[in-house]
């Protein structure tokens, strides 16, 4: 790993020289430069983590050279010393953007504590521009994989709203993906560096939702042995996640419609508003229209809630994007679990397009993660997405030794599994495999050629 590297400047040859040894001590690469001219040049030609530079100078003063390093280059540190040190030097260096300030005579000691304190301070900045590009990929818009229409339309909605505070409700079965569109909301926003506070309102402990969301005073109830913050509280500033908003009592959906609309509520036991600066997003794997009809949902909450709405569609109205999830994420489960799994078979990717996939993405994940796990070469068999567990008796096919159905057969049992599920009905069943009533009817007719017929099926299916 190379040496982090100082640049010294000073006209005092003896100063230069005690500071070069000091620093050289410590394990750092040094250069040393006489003047203010100088040391700008030694600046241009090579690359610094910290100056520190004498402040008067002839010439070239070190105000004129830590004004031309913030210029150039703002991250790097720079430490200012003088043996005329006043609090007016001081003031303007630091507003000049001057990391620390020392003044002469010092000690070895204390320039090896404020070199040390700079370094602190950079490896922290380092750790956190890696957290946050870490943070960018994780959450990124592009981690949420489709190029069907449906999800074109959302795209287009994310990239807008998450340049503003409003209020989001995200519809969603559940396994669509809502939280991580929420996060990529957040963590694409100007809020990105606040805190991001999930609330999973239908795990909320009961008897205790009110002071889980807005907080508590010592003695307010029994148990409550100190003030407490509340979710909103701590979400100041960022984002609150109400995930399964539709789960609330009715008296904490009259509280939430008045933080949404005061922006402010009251810790339990306590009488003095709070006011908060919160974006709230808010999401649901129920009917809502179906809950406010039914009196479960206040619709009022619901129309300050639904300031963004987006509605997130289940797997099997965007099975095109099948292919490009199931690459997503082999290439994430190889980096995650260090395998080298390159592709599925052409049998497999069938297979997965064919399927209703109730769980929706998170379950086309499971599997996948599942498969690139068991996967003993770089290639992806229809029988590495079985689970020991699956009531699927297409799935099941694979369970036995024998891997080598065709494509013809896996297609032939899937038809027949399909018509089963949905009473014989080709109609639904064609809209469930994503092909016409003339593709099934032909397909049908076929079987029936090859006297591969289903006899649990009905006679009239195959005319």
């Amino acid at each position: 790993m190379d040496k982090k590297k100082i640049l010294i400047i000073d006209d005092d040859s003896l100063m230069r020289d005690f500071l070069t040894e000091t620093i050289i001590r410590m394990d750092y690469d040094v250069i040393a430069a006489q003047d203010g001219e100088t040391g700008i040049k030694r600046f241009k030609e090579d690359e610094f983590e910290l100056v520190i530079t004498d402040i008067r100078m002839p010439d070239i003063s070190g105000m004129e050279v830590l004004k031309h390093v913030k210029a150039v280059k703002p991250e790097t540190a720079v430490v200012m010393m003088t043996a005329y040190g006043t609090i007016d030097n001081a003031v303007e260096a630091m507003k000049q953007g001057a990391f620390d300030y020392i003044t002469k005579p010092f000690s070895a000691d204390a320039i090896e504590i404020a070199v040390n304190k700079v370094f602190k301070y950079l490896d922290l900045e380092q750790e956190n521009r890696n957290l946050r590009k870490e943070i960018d990929g994780i959450y990124g818009f592009d981690q949420i994989v489709g190029k069907s229409t449906k999800m074109k339309k959302i795209f287009e909605i994310l990239e807008s709203v998450a340049k503003s505070s409003a209020t989001v409700f995200i519809q969603g079965s559940s396994g669509t993906g809502k939280e991580l569109v929420a996060r990529a909301i957040h963590y694409n926003s100007t809020r990105a560096g606040k805190p991001f506070i999930k609330t999973n309102c239908a795990s909320l402990p009961e008897g205790l939702t009110e002071s889980e969301l807005f907080g508590h005073e010592k003695g307010a109830f029994t148990g409550a042995i100190r003030t407490r913050k509340g979710r909103f509280e701590v979400a100041d500033g960022g984002t609150i996640l109400l995930d399964e908003v539709s789960e609330m009592s009715s008296a904490l959906q009259a509280k939430l419609l008045r933080v949404l609309q005061e922006k402010e509520f009251e810790r339990v036991g306590d009488h003095t508003s709070i006011s908060v600066d919160v974006r709230v997003i808010a999401t649901t794997n129920r009917d809502i229209k179906e809950e406010i009809k039914n009196g479960r949902f206040r619709d009022d909450l619901y129309y300050r809630l639904n300031v963004i709405p987006i509605v997130l569609p289940p797997l099997k109205e965007r099975k095109k994007d099948i292919p490009l999830l199931v690459d997503h994420f082999i290439n994430k489960y190889n980096t995650e679990h260090n395998r080298n799994v390159k592709c599925v078979t052409d049998e497999a990717m069938e297979l997965l397009m064919r399927l209703d996939w109730p769980g929706n993405v998170r379950e086309l994940e499971n599997r996948v993660e599942r498969a690139v796990i068991m996967s003993k070469g770089g290639i992806l068999e229809p029988k590495l997405f079985v689970f020991e567990d699956d009531d699927f008796d297409f799935f099941k096919q694979y369970e036995s030794e024998d891997t080598n159905l065709t494509l013809y057969e896996m297609e032939k049992h899937l038809i027949f599994k399909t018509l089963r599920q949905h009473d014989n009905n080709r109609t639904k069943t064609a809209e469930s495999l994503g092909i016409s009533v003339r593709t099934l009817r032909n397909k049908l007719n076929e079987y029936k050629a090859k006297n591969e017929i289903d006899p649990t099926l009905a006679g009239e299916l195959y005319s």
